[in-house]
C-alpha cells in the first residue's frame, strides 16, 4: 500500500479497483499494441493506468478530483506516456482526440449514462470501448426486446455499436466496496449504422418518446409526445406490427424503419 494515498470521495462515488486480475482482464479485453491511443476516464488511484501505460503507446487520463490528479502526477515518472488531465470527463473535448483512440474505463457510475451517450456520439473517433459499468447498466445495454431491462439506452446503444457483456467484477475488487453489482462490457462501434445525421435525430427523438410512457401502447406514447396518431398507426401496420404494440416489443430495425416511414408521413402532409 502506498502512503499517503487519497481517501475515496462519497460526493463522487469513488470505489477504487484493487484487484490486479481484473485488471489484467480488462486490459487484454482492450486488445491494446503499441501504436494504440487510450482514453482512460476516472482513473483514481492509477492501478489500471499503469497497466494501459505498459500495454498502449499513449494514454490520455482525465481525472475529475485534484487530489487524485495531484497523487498521480507524483507518479508521473513512472507513467512517461501518459497525459493527466484535471477535468471533467462530461466537459472534456473528446472530439479532440485522435482517431483510432480506445477508451479502456472504470466509469463513474452517476454519470455512466451522460458520458456513454457522449462516447456514442463521438463512435467515428472510438473503435472499441471497454467500460467497467453498474452491473444493471451493462444488463440494459445489451438487454434484448420483451424484458422490463430493455429501452432507451438498450436501442441507442445497440444502434451505434455491438455490444458484449464480458464479465461480472465483484464488490471484493474494490475498496471501499460498492453496494452495487458492478461488470465490464466490450462495445464495438459500428461504421455503418444506415440512417444519415439528420435522420438520426429523428430516430433518437422518436426513440425517447416511444418509452416516454412505458405502459402505454407505442402509438398513444409516441400521440402524447406530439406525433400523428394516424401516421404512427400506418406505419406499424406496414411493418407488420399491431397497433397496441408496446415500445418495449419493437426490435431496434422496427425503430429504425417506423422512424423512416414516420418521417416520410410528416414530409408528405408538409
Amino acid at each position: 500500500m502506498r502512503a499517503n494515498l487519497p481517501p475515496p470521495n462519497k460526493r463522487l462515488g469513488q470505489n477504487f479497483l484493487i484487484d490486479p486480475n481484473i485488471v489484467r482482464k480488462i486490459v487484454a479485453l482492450a486488445e491494446l499494441g503499441p501504436s494504440d491511443h487510450v482514453l482512460e476516464i476516472g482513473p483514481g488511484r492509477g492501478i489500471l493506468t499503469e497497466a494501459l501505460c505498459h500495454a498502449a503507446g499513449r494514454v490520455t487520463a482525465v481525472e475529475v478530483d485534484p487530489r487524485l490528479h495531484a497523487y498521480l502526477e507524483t507518479r508521473q515518472a513512472e507513467l512517461p506516456n501518459v497525459e493527466l488531465v484535471c477535468e471533467d470527463a462530461l466537459a472534456y473535448p473528446v472530439e479532440s482526440l485522435p482517431m483510432g483512440t480506445v477508451v479502456v474505463a472504470n466509469l463513474p457510475y452517476y454519470i455512466s449514462t451522460p458520458l456513454l451517450f457522449r462516447l456514442l456520439d463521438q463512435r467515428g473517433r472510438f473503435p472499441r470501448m471497454v467500460l467497467m459499468l453498474q452491473a444493471e447498466v451493462a444488463d440494459r445495454l445489451v438487454a434484448k426486446p420483451g424484458g422490463s431491462d430493455y429501452g432507451v439506452l438498450s436501442v441507442m446503444a445497440q444502434y451505434a455499436a455491438d455490444i458484449t457483456k464480458a464479465f461480472r467484477v465483484s464488490a471484493q475488487c474494490f475498496r471501499p466496496r460498492p453496494e452495487v453489482a458492478s461488470a465490464v462490457v466490450l462495445l464495438r462501434t459500428k461504421e455503418h449504422t444506415g440512417l444519415s445525421q439528420q435522420e438520426e435525430v429523428a430516430f433518437r427523438a422518436l426513440v425517447k418518446a416511444a418509452f416516454a410512457h412505458r405502459r402505454k401502447t407505442i402509438v398513444n406514447s409516441l400521440r402524447d409526445e406530439g406525433y400523428d396518431q394516424k401516421h404512427t398507426a400506418e406505419a406499424l401496420t406496414q411493418l407488420g406490427l399491431s397497433a397496441t404494440a408496446r415500445a418495449e416489443t419493437l426490435s431496434l430495425d422496427h425503430f429504425v424503419e417506423l422512424s423512416r416511414l414516420i418521417s416520410v408521413g410528416s414530409n408528405e402532409i408538409a
